[in-house]
Parts: structure tokens; sequence; C-alpha cells
């Protein structure tokens, strides 16, 4: 597992990384790079990034599919806090991709294991995710794989913790007793069938996730953890997220990737060497 540790930034450099892996893939009508997509606060700013790269001329979505992570069960697709409307809102909408190539599970849906089947089958169709990102919760969850979760499950319907359902109370005007409680999302095992995965944390608020996923071993009650058993797994964090990791582990990280650490210089390369 690689861990990267940056001032900030997380947001930029993640979008730096994704850009390059689609310019080096060059994906054709034939041949799609397909991308799993998370949600929340923290990649907002890796969305910025990467519209601004579109806007620019450097990058083209037209022949990537996508597929989110997860998505509340009982929201409308055009509710504010739908998985489906910050996606558009944020991404989509700025973008070149190709409305049949978003795929975000359906959370009005009357039957969720067949709409969970249907997207693990789509997965499979169309030859595997080749990097999926996702952000962590506090309590190491990765997509809504709360504590306890299988690091074998598919996707499915989730009933969401306590401590999630307040955590996400902010965005429902501070109240827990509208955030939903079910939530349809990929399983653990979903995402590290992904060819590569990249998680980015950021805050004091996930220090604990970062240590249980870094130091200790594999544990479902911190399903973040399950990322040391992928062949190239990346979690990006800032200077805050890193504050309960031992200082000779710090150390280490910060040594054997000083050379990946400029997110300034990552950019300006990709338009050195990708702009047409």
């Amino acid at each position: 597992m690689r861990l990267v540790i940056l001032e900030k930034n997380v947001g930029d450099w993640a979008a730096a990384y994704l850009a390059k892996k689609i310019l080096e893939f060059q994906p054709t009508e034939d041949k799609k790079f397909v991308l799993g997509l998370p949600t929340g606060s923290t990649p907002l700013q890796m969305y910025k990034r990467l519209i601004k790269f579109y806007k620019d001329g450097l990058i083209s979505f037209k022949n990537v599919i996508t597929f989110n992570m997860d998505e509340y069960v009982g929201l409308e697709p055009n509710h504010p806090q739908s998985y489906h409307y910050y996606m558009h809102e944020n991404f989509f909408n700025h973008i070149d991709i190709p409305k049949e190539n978003i795929n975000i599970l359906n959370g009005m849906s009357e039957d969720y294991k067949f709409e969970c089947q249907r997207y693990e089958d789509k997965i499979k169709a169309v030859g595997g995710i080749d990097l999926f990102l996702g952000g962590v919760g506090a309590d190491g969850h990765i997509a809504f794989n709360e504590p306890g979760s299988s690091l074998r499950s598919r996707t499915r319907d989730k009933e969401l913790t306590e401590d999630t359902i307040i955590n996400n109370s902010r965005f429902f005007d501070g109240d827990v007793n509208k955030v939903p409680k079910l939530a349809l999302t990929v399983g653990v095992g979903t995402i590290m069938d992904a060819r590569e995965v990249l998680i980015m944390t950021n805050g004091l608020s996930k220090a604990k996730a970062l240590y249980q996923g870094i130091e200790c071993g594999v544990n479902h009650l911190w399903t973040i953890s399950a990322l040391q058993l992928h062949e190239k797994a990346i979690i990006v964090a800032d200077e805050d997220a890193c504050s309960e990791i031992k200082v000779g582990i710090y150390r280490y990280y910060k040594d054997i990737e000083k050379n990946n650490l400029d997110v300034e210089k990552m950019i300006k390369d990709l338009y050195k060497n990708y702009s047409k």
C-alpha cells in the first residue's frame, strides 16, 4: 500500500493522478476507461480540478464509464441530498461524459437485491473497474461499508450506523431525522476487485481511521484496512489525518514518496506532456 502525505491539496493530487491515468490509457469508443467515484465533502476539490482540466481541453470523459459507490434509499434522484443530484451538480453537468456512461445505484428501486445484482453484473459486463476512488469515514468505513461489514461483501443494502447518520446530518439541516437510515452501496469486495484503488482523507477526524488502516491488522471493524490486501492501493492524506500514526512510519512514507508530493509540478507536467 502507498501512503502519500501532503500538507494540503489532497483533491488536486487525486485529480492529477486520475487525469494522468486516463490520458495514459487513451480510452476509445471500443476501449473505455472504467472509473469508480465517491461523493461527500472530501472529493469536491478533485471534481473542481477535473472540470478545469476538461475546460482547458486537457482531458475528455467521452470514453469514460463511471460507477458511483453508493446512494441513499428513499431519495428521488432530484433530491438535493441524493448522490444522483450531487454527482450531476458537482461533476457530470460540467464535462462531456455521455449520459449512458453514468451508473449510480437506484435508491428508489422496489427490489434492492435485484438492483444491487444488476449493478454488479454491469460492472463485470464492462470489464471491471480500472480505478476506484473513495473517501473514508471517521469510523473507517469505505463507501457505506460500516464497521462489521464483510470484507468479501458485494453491492447490497446497508443500514447506516448512528455515527454515520449524525455525521451526515450536516447535509440535512443538522436534523438526524431527515437522514435516510438505509443506503445501497458497493461492497468491500466490489472495491477490492478494482485494478487500482485510491482513497482520499483529510482532517483530524479521520486520523484514527487512517491509523487503523495503515498500522493495524486487517479488521472488518475498520473496512479501510482491507486495502492492505490490495496489490495497487493508494491513500492520499493531509498532515492532520496523519496525526495518530507513528513518527517512524510517517517519516518512512514521506521519504519513499518524496518525489510524488509536489502537486503543482504534477499539474504542470500534465499540461506540458498532454496538452494538444
